[in-house]
């Protein structure tokens, strides 16, 4: 005899998993993401007290040297009061760029931006200590995820309702869009400037993020083009 069933169907189970849909329980990733670095903290303060915490976390030139720097470098902080700061930033920044998205895309995002920020700080500081008279020094090394967090900062502005509204009732050349991010991109790095903060991360990181934006490249489905990404 046939049992009753009391279980809802596949689809159904899929859609509550929220693995792979935009929506309420795609921003556990923020959180997922925040676990990662206090796991990443903690592993740092045991590979500290035996002198190989720079070979596994810190991300130095040349970038072949220590190739899986440029992503454990993200996750990484250099103290607690790093790590509390970019996890308070990635929680305001993150969460509405999560609900938006999916968390593999969140994540693949995080990773990505982050890594690249990373990897510009470097090549660019060892370009520009190289012109005359420019008041750079090479990079010593960096971590941290302050690059994907002024990634994620980059795209809530870039991609929110009232960015897509404005660019749909004023004809802006793209000469001028490009002035503008860079512009914005500029003026947010000169607004978190202080000693010992990685500049050029934080430009790359809010220019890529704001290109991504613009292009919804972490839009899914129905959320594409429709600005849900932004407050």
């Amino acid at each position: 005899m046939a049992r009753p069933s009391t279980s809802r169907s596949a689809t159904d189970l899929r859609s509550d998993s929220g693995s792979d849909e935009p929506g309420p329980r795609s921003s556990s990733a923020v959180l997922e993401v925040l676990v990662v670095f206090v796991l990443v903290f903690v592993v740092q303060a045991l590979t500290a007290l035996v002198g190989v915490m720079g070979t596994f976390f810190v991300l130095r030139p040349p970038l072949t040297a220590a190739p899986w720097t440029i992503v454990t470098s993200v996750y990484a902080h250099d103290g607690l009061g790093h790590l509390v700061s970019n996890g308070l930033a990635l929680l305001v920044f993150g969460w509405p760029v999560a609900r938006a998205t999916t968390r593999a895309r969140f994540h693949a995002f995080v990773a990505v931006t982050g890594a690249t920020a990373g990897a510009a700080q470097i090549v660019l500081t060892r370009l520009l200590a190289a012109v005359p008279l420019a008041p750079v020094a090479p990079s010593p090394g960096v971590l941290g995820a302050s690059g994907a967090v002024f990634a994620l900062l980059g795209y809530l502005l870039a991609s929110n309702r009232l960015s897509s509204g404005l660019g749909s009732l004023v004809d802006v050349p793209p000469w001028l869009s490009a002035l503008v991010v860079v512009g914005l991109a500029v003026a947010v790095t000169v607004a978190t400037a202080s000693p010992g903060v990685a500049l050029l991360a934080h430009f790359t990181g809010f220019l890529v993020g704001a290109v991504a934006g613009r292009a919804r490249v972490l839009a899914v489905g129905s959320s594409r083009g429709s600005g849900s990404a932004g407050a």
